[in-house]
């Protein structure tokens, strides 16, 4: 008798491989995020795309607010058009990422979801700001 886990083979390793090598391009985790804008490493801009006052209520050090549905050429004219956007929201819960990575896509912009949203950070044991 086979668990409902291996019911379905696992994908040959290469398959699986390339899967998880392109899983990477697409989005980034609350860590590799903390580790880089920690350790003066950020080479991206960390975008919330929630609404304005869940942002002055509670955010990620050293983000910029851009709700996703203000992410339009104007609202980014003054970021060079390689910056690699990293954007998140609320959490697992909330597709605000996924809606602010296509509006970025569609504007030619480079983008990653960072996995997790605040409800990661938080749950990492990371902080936020409020205010600013």
């Amino acid at each position: 008798m086979s668990s409902a886990v291996s019911r379905v083979a696992a994908a040959p390793s290469s398959l699986a491989l390339a899967h998880f090598e392109k899983l990477l391009a697409f989005e980034t985790d609350c860590w590799d995020v903390h580790h880089a804008t920690t350790n003066g490493l950020k080479d991206f801009v960390l975008v919330d795309v929630r609404g304005e006052e869940l942002y002055q209520q509670g955010h990620i050090q050293g983000s910029i607010n851009i709700p996703h549905t203000r992410l339009n050429e104007r609202n980014l004219s003054h970021f060079p058009m390689d910056t690699l956007f990293v954007v998140y929201c609320a959490g697992p819960h909330c597709n605000g990422t996924e809606k602010a990575a296509i509006r970025l896509a569609k504007l030619g912009r480079p983008v990653k979801k960072m996995i997790g949203g605040v409800t990661g950070w938080i749950d990492e044991g990371f902080t936020l700001n409020s205010g600013e």
